[in-house]
């Protein structure tokens, strides 16, 4: 007996950590789903339990927001406290394992990259994992209660809410905003308050808070500046957030501003309020102030690639992430300019980095373009709604035109499965990628194939 459960520990610690990761969330999945399905989660007359609990809890535990029955009708109180608590976990989650399997891959290295990445880097130690994890805790506890303040107020002063009623509005949202799950207690989503600033400027603080990533945050809180000590990650996480958020504000605006069945009906300021939601809301948050079913074809696509580059890495923000796309991006600049090395602020990029930028972003493409072709195969829609469906669910964002809620139930486990991919694989790959790199004593003989 002894012997037997040696070997089964044994086993256990064989198991990668990265292993572990996809296992710990399909754990918390079916826990979720298994609660979902009790009577006392939904409301009486509710007659198909299975796949809705299933694909509820799916969304909820991948932080991405997108739901085939109305959260506010189907789900009674305890019904909707389970998914919140699935929100938090998978949030809190998805944030300290991305950040202890980047501290895992960081103490894979030799000792020289070490030195440099030290050097780059004074914000963790993985000796310091219980110091992790309530830094991460605490960021998360602060951020979100801060938030739900100010939601709670502006329920209880302007919307006639109660005040118990407006502090379970207030800390729902704050919880599911900092998550970037996309979650909301209201049938239309945040489109009844789409030129309030004192509910959609809070949500958007919250959702960028979250998804620029626990690493960062903590950078920007000891109060560096960049010719302080930025390092590459930081610089990347932050600039490129700023440009995505301004060009995806300045984009809808553009693109929705005079439209009668967007902007249009709405005061200077509310459009303005509401480009700004449809810059950050995409970013991969799943809230919506506008009813995307209705906006136009520029926007439906820029919205797409906002939704597949994502947010920060070791964030709750889904996607391919903004690291990837830049490290991508500069690969392709320095290749421009005949340029061997990649430079990015006065580092260099090596090699290893750049190929497993270039694997999670080919892996990402091919998860969206096989299982957009599989909704097409499953229902009558459009392949523009379609693909917008896939890589909404593959970037955890949780937008929708619409076609969820009439989804067959083979097209919703494409969904459920983009949405796990989406969450759990970019950082698994990308961490597996990294602690499978191996020093190459030896060079092969060099041939040019043809390339374009």
């Amino acid at each position: 007996m002894a012997a037997i459960k040696l070997r089964k520990r044994i086993k256990l610690e064989e198991i990668s950590p990265v292993r572990l990761v996809p296992l710990a969330f399909l754990a918390a999945i079916l826990v979720g789903a298994g609660l979902l399905m009790l009577p006392l989660s939904r409301t009486p007359g509710s007659h198909e339990v299975v796949m809705p609990a299933l694909f509820t809890a799916v969304s909820a535990v991948c932080v991405t927001g997108l739901i085939t029955v109305d959260t506010a009708t189907f789900w009674t109180p305890f019904g909707q406290t389970v998914i919140l608590a699935l929100i938090q976990v998978g949030g809190f989650g998805i944030m300290t394992l991305a950040t202890l399997l980047a501290l895992l891959v960081r103490k894979s290295l030799g000792l020289r990259s070490q030195l440099i990445a030290q050097s780059e880097s004074h914000t963790l130690n993985l000796g310091d994992v219980r110091g992790v994890l309530l830094r991460v805790a605490r960021i998360m506890l602060a951020c979100e209660a801060a938030t739900a303040i100010l939601l709670t107020a502006r329920f209880w002063i302007a919307y006639d809410d109660g005040l118990a009623t407006a502090a379970w509005h207030g800390i729902f949202h704050a919880i599911s905003a900092f998550n970037n799950a996309g979650f909301s207690l209201f049938s239309d989503n945040l489109i009844p308050f789409v030129d309030d600033p004192w509910i959609i400027l809070p949500i958007c603080a919250a959702v960028i808070a979250g998804g620029i990533g626990f690493p960062v945050i903590i950078e920007l809180l000891r109060g560096r500046t960049v010719h302080k000590g930025w390092t590459v990650h930081v610089r990347l996480t932050v600039y490129g957030t700023l440009i995505l958020l301004a060009l995806g504000t300045g984009l809808f605006a553009w693109f929705e501003w005079d439209r009668a069945e967007t902007l249009g009906p709405l005061s200077t300021g509310g459009r303005l309020l509401a480009a700004i939601a449809g810059g950050v809301f995409p970013r991969t948050a799943g809230f919506n102030s506008i009813n995307y079913g209705d906006a136009a074809p520029e926007t439906l696509l820029i919205t797409n690639i906002l939704m597949f580059i994502g947010g920060g890495s070791a964030g709750t923000a889904g996607g391919i992430k903004i690291t990837t796309f830049l490290v991508l991006a500069f690969a392709i600049w320095n290749e421009v300019r005949g340029r061997e090395q990649v430079t990015i602020g006065h580092r260099s990029v090596s090699s290893p980095v750049q190929r497993q930028a270039l694997s999670v972003a080919l892996l990402g493409i091919a998860a969206v373009m096989i299982g957009t072709v599989l909704l097409l195969v499953f229902t009558d829609y459009g392949l523009e709604q379609a693909l917008f469906e896939a890589v909404s669910a593959f970037g955890t964002v949780g937008l929708s035109t619409g076609i969820t809620y009439e989804l067959p139930a083979n097209a919703e486990l494409v969904l459920m499965a983009l949405m796990f991919i989406g969450r759990i694989g970019t950082i698994t790959v990308a961490s597996a990628l990294a602690l499978i790199s191996r020093p190459i004593l030896y060079r092969l003989p060099e041939e040019r194939p043809i390339i374009g």
